[in-house]
């Protein structure tokens, strides 16, 4: 019976789709296990041997519990919508729903044929029309809501109206715009139906506003921070700048604490936590309100150090602050415009990591100090935003190094406010042992005496008070592009009005390009029935907009990180039409019991995740407030890179060990062309039908006779030709030696690199494990009674593989499993009673070879419905021991006996054995000596 690997796998995958059998039911007396993957983004490349090492891990996990007896629910889908698919469509024309439904069928095969548990009936797509309804659905939901401060929780936007009109605003503590205008209730309703929609939009979860944003011009669509790699987009590398559009947004920034609070609840990576914590950014500080002299402006700062109020001796603005043109002097505006032109063209992250760089320009403005009076000169410069806190700040020279270092360049006077500091050469930032000095009432004070004082004195003249501050801002949610969740959103006299729900989904129209508009519109302005009938209650033709029952529709779309926001919520009731699941699968599941994912997504889909989740539980709509107890971030699997080296000037390739003092340019060449020994396949690189034309004239310099490549180990990528495509593995190791191979490779959170030559191993451990139950004539597992041996093996392995599945250790249960394989090999082991639950040890890491010698033992039901073992710990307790048994010192042979025998009782046995009457010839022993569990040594 041989171990035909690609059969067995085929017949088992075939097996497990034709009986549905990792289908997953909502209601069950059994306990409840959820166990969820970061969704993937279908693209065109197909999966490498990366993508599938936190899938491997979630799926051992997952029939690791199903063979505890729980009911699991073990979901995959696609995160559909996306640029990548846009932008070949713009390059092609071909449809991006065509290229999504290719890529979806490619991942769909690949994913299948390494053996995953999923339950394929409750796949979703984000771009699927009946998915995106209920993105739609929840975006009304959020237009329909605000946040009560007093209750800290989103509350129907129709409770706020009623009170606007029967107390005015007066007494709302909401989280709203900073903009809003107090107002009675008689001024309210003596508002016409615009002004009243224009104050409510203030409140709103999801709103318009002109905001700052980071605009791509070559993919012609706004980028979230987390989209923007060193200043460029993520996809592509295009330059971002900075600009102002009216955009949808949303209020995440009403969640800060408690999406802050809520990180204490869930059993999340230590790193992950205080990615989110450094991203949410609360500070404890005050606001204070400056003046501008010789102008009506006001300047609003906020600070964590109230208590050095008397060091301010500049104001600095962000470039793009609202009040930069407005009090900017005639003198100083052709320098102020080109500074501000200049850093629109560097991005938010790029601005606070370079520390080095100090530019900035005077506005020819000054404010006035609070208490002093005196005149404060107002720069601008870039290493303030404007996305965090008010956008300016008062700058104290003095107690802030990127202060210290900007009066320095721009030699503005330095005041010192501490006492016994010298701050000749750098600032003092110590708060805990700052005394303060020069400071009028605050003298003599500590940094919390000083700071409460403060407080209280600006507070007495009406330009300060404490505050909290979170560097959280408000989540743009507007995207310039077609192949997005279109916004259920139609505009009457320029208001946002909402489709109502019956009528959702809204879907994509279809457009002859996917580029913006000539005008500038995103690319649904080149949609032709893109109007909104308010009577039919349908999507017309634009020529028939009349602004009296057909009104033009949202041209942006939503974001990539809308449908990933609530998916984990959709696939326990997929196929509801009604709502995104009934109650009663959302109170069964609850939520995700572990998620396994990428650490890239702490501060962009996690945590819009934990928002959208906290305002749905405020609605009632899910029953618990965080989506995922637990998650783990797995690292990544590394390519092994290999390179060629040209001579700069010429079309010379010099082998790697030859390059020594030579001026070389590395290029990267496709891994395929070299062997174990790092040799350079010349002539298949020559005849590549991709770039092979780069290299038929060239001439490879050798040694030895061969060309020898460079090797780096790098992130695994298609641009850097390192890629392993896991069908190449599975065709030629099978889908169990890849599954085995990448959990082999080291701990699940750690990177590391792929070596293609290493699978042998895993394997080989394979075939040998075959051995163990078959060899070519047939089934050997016989019915014969379990040495003491053979249970020792099985239950110390059935322990640590047990222990290593709880600690997510997957690496060590391989080894586990290599040694039980040889223990089990060396004892000629063929008991069914250790065999049988070997297998059910193996069958999360090996489901197919599990599987097929789990029915050649005569099972009926797949193994993954089978009990996982009980380990026993008596049959590692020792109950016996090998004594060395010595002669006058000298060890001569060794006697098994029971570890619970007596003195008298070992001598005795030892006396009366036949290796010792022949050592002893017939002589009586002068003395026994017998340490019992030790030793025995006869002297005479």
């Amino acid at each position: 019976m041989k171990y035909n690997f690609n059969e067995i796998e085929a017949k088992w995958q075939k097996y497990w789709a034709e009986n549905q059998t990792f289908k997953a039911v909502n209601g069950s007396e059994k306990p409840k296990y959820y166990v969820l993957d970061m969704f993937p983004y279908p693209s065109g490349a197909g999966l490498h041997v990366g993508h599938p090492l936190g899938y491997i891990a979630s799926d051992i996990y997952a029939r690791y519990k199903r063979h505890q007896g729980f009911n699991v629910l073990h979901p995959q889908g696609y995160d559909s919508f996306g640029l990548p698919a846009e932008q070949y469509a713009i390059q092609t024309g071909q449809h991006p729903a065509i290229t999504t439904k290719d890529n979806i069928a490619t991942y769909r095969r690949q994913l299948d044929q390494i053996g995953f548990s999923f339950d394929w009936s409750r796949e979703v797509r984000t771009s699927d029309p009946s998915y995106y309804k209920w993105t739609q659905w929840i975006f009304i939901q959020l237009f329909n809501s605000w946040f009560n401060n007093d209750k800290n929780k989103a509350e129907d936007i129709s409770e706020l109206e009623a009170i606007f009109a029967s107390e005015g605003n007066g007494t709302i503590n909401a989280v709203c715009d900073d903009t809003v205008e107090p107002f009675t209730a008689e001024d309210w309703n003596a508002f016409d139906s615009k002004k009243q929609q224009q104050i409510v939009l203030q409140y709103r979860l999801t709103y318009l506003a002109e905001t700052e944003v980071n605009w791509c011009p070559a993919l012609g669509t706004v980028l979230a921070n987390d989209e923007i790699v060193n200043g460029v987009s993520e996809r592509g590398g295009h330059a971002v700048i900075r600009k102002k559009m009216t955009q949808w947004s949303m209020r995440i920034s009403a969640y800060a604490e408690r999406l802050l609070q809520g990180l204490e609840t869930i059993d999340w990576t230590d790193s992950l936590k205080e990615s989110q914590r450094n991203w949410i950014g609360k500070s404890v500080g005050a606001s204070v309100t400056f003046k501008v002299k010789e102008n009506d402006a006001v300047i609003d700062v906020f600070t964590t150090r109230p208590d050095t109020i008397f060091g301010v001796s500049f104001m600095t603005l962000a470039p793009e602050h609202e009040l930069v043109q407005q009090i900017t002097t005639p003198e100083q505006k052709a320098e102020v415009e080109a500074y501000v032109v200049a850093t629109a063209k560097r991005s938010e992250r790029d601005r606070m990591a370079d520390v080095k760089t100090i530019s900035g320009a005077f506005t020819g403005a000054y404010a006035e100090h609070p208490f002093t009076k005196e005149p404060i000169p107002v720069w601008i410069g870039d290493y303030v935003l404007a996305g965090y806190g008010t956008g300016a700040v008062m700058s104290v020279p003095c107690g802030d190094e990127r202060d210290y270092a900007f009066a320095k360049h721009f030699n503005i006077p330095i005041i010192n406010i501490f006492e016994g500091v010298d701050i000749s050469e750098e600032a003092f930032s110590d708060k805990e042992k700052t005394v303060i000095g020069n400071s009028d009432f605050l003298n003599g004070m500590n940094y919390k005496k000083a700071t409460k004082r403060a407080i209280y004195e600006l507070e007495q003249i009406g330009q300060g008070a404490g505050k909290t501050n979170y560097r959280l801002r408000d989540a743009v949610f507007s995207r310039q592009r077609y192949w997005g969740e279109p916004f259920p959103v139609y505009y009457v006299d320029g208001m946002p009005q909402m489709i109502a729900a019956e009528h959702l989904p809204i879907k994509l129209p279809e457009v002859e390009k996917y580029l913006p508009t000539e005008t500038g519109e995103p690319p649904l302005g080149n949609a032709t029935v893109w109007a909104w009938d308010t009577n039919k209650n349908e999507v017309v033709s634009n020529d028939l907009i009349d602004n009296k029952t057909i009104h033009p529709l949202e041209l942006n779309t939503m974001p990539g990180w809308a449908g990933s926001s609530f998916y984990f919520n959709r696939y326990m009731d997929p196929d509801n039409q009604n709502e995104i699941a009934s109650k009663e699968a959302m109170d069964y599941w609850k939520d995700v019991d572990l998620y396994i994912g990428g650490s890239e997504h702490a501060t962009g889909h996690l945590l819009y995740s934990r928002f959208w989740q906290k305002f749905l539980f405020d609605k009632g709509v899910v029953p618990v407030d965080e989506f995922a107890k637990k998650l783990i971030n797995q690292g990544m699997i590394l390519g092994t890179s290999a390179f060629v080296y040209r001579e700069e000037g010429t079309n010379t390739y010099v082998s790697a060990g030859l390059i020594k003092d030579k001026k070389v340019q590395a290029l990267h060449v496709k891994v395929k062309y070299i062997n174990a020994s790092d040799e350079l396949d010349i002539e298949g690189l020559k005849s590549d039908g991709e770039f092979g034309e780069d290299y038929k004239a060239a001439e490879f310099i050798l040694e030895d006779g061969v060309y020898k490549v460079g090797r780096d180990v790098e992130k695994m990528s298609k641009s850097k030709y390192n890629v392993v495509n896991p069908d190449d593995i599975v065709s030629d190791y099978g889908a169990d030696s890849l599954r085995l191979y990448e959990m082999f490779l080291g701990p699940l959170e750690q990177y590391k690199p792929w070596n293609t030559a290493g699978i042998t191993g895993v394997h080989n451990f394979l075939k040998k494990l075959w051995k163990l139950y078959a060899d070519d004539s047939g089934l050997k597992v016989s019915d014969a009674k379990p040495t003491k041996d053979n249970l020792k093996t099985l239950h110390k392995t059935i322990k640590k593989v047990q222990e290593d599945i709880e600690n997510f250790s997957f690496n060590t249960s391989v080894s586990t499993f290599m040694i039980a394989a040889n223990e089990l090999t060396t004892q000629k082991c063929t008991s069914k009673e250790i065999l049988e639950p070997l297998l059910v040890l193996i069958s999360p890491y090996a489901p197919h070879i599990a599987e097929e010698l789990w029915s050649q033992l005569g099972n009926k039901e797949s193994i993954s419905t089978a009990p996982f073992p009980k380990f026993d710990a008596s049959h590692l307790v020792e109950s016996s021991k090998n004594y060395p048994i010595s002669f006058n010192g000298k060890m001569r042979f060794t006697m098994e006996l029971p570890l619970d025998m007596s003195k008298d009782d070992i001598e005795a046995a030892v006396l009366a054995n036949e290796k010792t009457q022949e050592q002893l010839a017939g002589r009586t022993p002068k003395k026994v000596i017998v340490v019992p569990g030790k030793i025995v040594n006869i002297v005479g």
